[in-house]
């Protein structure tokens, strides 16, 4: 198939969505939507995000150097949306009903309604001209167990060496039941590639007085 050059971009590569948790200097929680995120290799698998422009979450992250990466399902879209079009300098922002609980391991929020979670620590960053690329370890990760291994069905354990018991949920079944979003060219889309809705639109499907995540 034929090839031509076009402006720098990356669209039709999509990203996994992530709502990025840090304590504010009141200590009040605060989330934001990211979606540059990827991983590395140093001794031990890790993280490496960029942040790009002035954002709390950026802020924060200098501050401290440890916040919560929670993936973003469907089911939390509109509220990922919501949270992702708000600045975090906006002190109402975080006036809602929202179940938050701390990290495991360590003093970062989680949010509950999110499926698969880590707790990062940031120790190295890279700052850039309009943005700062950080390079994390991962200290824990938080995981619903029905997506794990441990999980027990008639007695019986998925065996972590491989193989699958009759009965339990398959990789593909258990990637299906969260249904993480991927964006690419300013749209959110489905675990099976079917369009959720731009940027910025989908938020307003949530109310805010009425969160039941």
């Amino acid at each position: 198939m034929s090839k031509i050059s076009v402006p720098i971009t990356n669209d039709f590569c999509p990203q996994t969505l992530f709502l990025y948790g840090t304590y504010g200097e009141d200590g009040a929680p605060d989330f934001g939507l990211f979606c540059w995120f990827s991983y590395c290799w140093d001794k031990e698998l890790g993280v490496m995000m960029c942040i790009g422009g002035e954002k709390m979450t950026k802020d924060r992250i200098c501050k401290n150097k440890v916040f919560s990466a929670n993936l973003v399902t469907e089911k939390m879209l509109p509220l990922a949306d919501y949270l992702g079009n708000l600045s975090g300098y906006d002190k109402s922002k975080m006036d809602l009903e929202l179940k938050v609980e701390k990290g495991e391991v360590l003093d970062v929020p989680i949010l509950s309604c999110s499926p698969v979670i880590f707790e990062l620590e940031a120790t190295r960053s890279v700052p850039l001209d309009d943005g700062e690329v950080f390079i994390c370890k991962i200290r824990n990760v938080l995981m619903d167990e029905e997506l794990t291994d441990s999980v027990k069905g008639a007695g019986e354990r998925i065996s972590s060496a491989g193989g699958q018991i009759a009965g339990q949920k398959s990789v593909e079944e258990r990637i299906r039941s969260i249904a993480p979003v991927h964006t690419t060219c300013s749209t959110y889309f489905s675990w099976n590639g079917a369009s959720l809705g731009e940027w910025g639109n989908v938020r307003h499907s949530f109310d805010p007085k009425k969160c039941e995540l």
